[in-house]
């Protein structure tokens, strides 16, 4: 009998295919038997904002058609923030401290995708008023990146709550493994928040689309080149990247930089995954066959995305009464002044009423 953790290769698992069969019918398929934490909702926001979802998508049709490449910033930017998803990170830094921002894996967020989540509050604030929580909207944004990238559309259980504090750099360094990590240690690193081997290569998959900076993967060619690596996939790299100091990007998937799909795995198995992390799923006897299962099956990998997903976007969440719904996603609201002066202004009204 597997043990609670292990994987068993889709191959041999019959059943699968009745359950992947739902996955094309709906949203209400993806969300069977996943459980959520107590608080969220599948349905949180049907009476308070019936249109918070559609808001989001509408506006980043928009950003997307202009720019694509703003999916992966997006998707990058949940990632970051959900190991403890209450919007930390999109807190600037104060005079207390400096901000999650400030910490070396997130020194390269997109600015723009910070940009996008405040505008996006802002387009559902007015529509609906202060009651959709940032950490809610950077969850939606980053499913509709994944969906509008050709990916698959999935429900996001809702009714986080946006944190008073932020990370310190120490502690986001230690719950964001560096893409120079081998798979044991990005599989210990995630079983610590309950993630297991399936999960961890699923969520992997967020590397389908996006970009790097040679930072991220030079230690693969200099001063020695990876034996692992496909010779010609570094030999185009080494282009890109002349020296182990260049700034520069290239995109993370070869074959569909900007497709939201399963070649990503494709790309392990023909030795060309750009970082340590990812090329080492293939190698690694824990992973290499879900690797396999993915490349070759595409609703499979969509299936498990989703599941990955929605375990890890609960992590850590404020619910209920914990934390507060941001006026600005960037600032908390006790050191908001055009908040607070509006709450004093409201306040005022109310008593000049009586």
């Amino acid at each position: 009998m597997a043990t609670k953790n292990s994987y068993i290769p889709f191959s041999s698992i019959v059943v699968v295919v009745v359950m992947i069969s739902c996955v094309n019918v709906s949203q209400f398929c993806y969300a069977q038997n996943v459980p959520i934490v107590k608080g969220l909702s599948w349905s949180f926001y049907d009476k308070s904002c019936p249109e918070a979802e559609s808001i989001v998508r509408k506006q980043l049709k928009k950003v997307f058609k202009d720019d694509i490449g703003q999916a992966a910033g997006l998707l990058r930017l949940h990632f970051h923030d959900c190991f403890g998803c209450d919007g930390s990170v999109l807190l600037d830094g104060s005079a207390s401290g400096p901000s999650e921002q400030d910490a070396p894996p997130n020194l390269t967020l997109r600015a723009r995708a910070f940009e996008i989540i405040n505008d996006l509050r802002a387009r559902i604030h007015k529509k609906c008023g202060q009651v959709v929580s940032c950490s809610d909207i950077a969850a939606l944004a980053a499913r509709d990146s994944v969906f509008l990238s050709g990916g698959p559309d999935y429900p996001v259980p809702l009714g986080r709550r946006d944190g008073l504090t932020f990370a310190t750099q120490n502690a986001t360094s230690a719950n964001l493994p560096s893409p120079r990590s081998n798979a044991s240690v990005i599989l210990a690193s995630l079983e610590t928040k309950k993630l297991d081997a399936t999960d961890t290569v699923a969520l992997s998959g967020g590397h389908t689309i996006g970009l790097s900076h040679c930072s991220s993967f030079t230690n693969r060619l200099y001063p020695t080149q990876d034996p692992v690596m496909d010779q010609t996939f570094a030999k185009n790299l080494k282009a890109v990247c002349p020296a182990a100091t260049t700034n520069a990007t290239t995109v993370l998937d070869i074959r569909s930089p900007d497709l939201f799909d399963n070649k990503y795995y494709v790309d392990l198995m023909n030795r060309q995954g750009l970082f340590t992390s990812d090329q080492d799923l293939y190698s690694y006897s824990k992973t290499k066959n879900i690797v396999i299962d993915f490349a070759v099956n595409q609703t499979l990998f969509f299936e498990k995305f989703f599941v990955a997903m929605t375990k890890m976007g609960q992590l850590s969440v404020l619910t209920g009464s914990q934390g507060e719904i941001r006026a600005n996603c960037s600032v908390r609201n006790s050191d908001n002044k055009a908040y607070l002066a509006s709450v004093v202004d409201e306040d005022g009204e109310r008593l000049s009423a009586f």
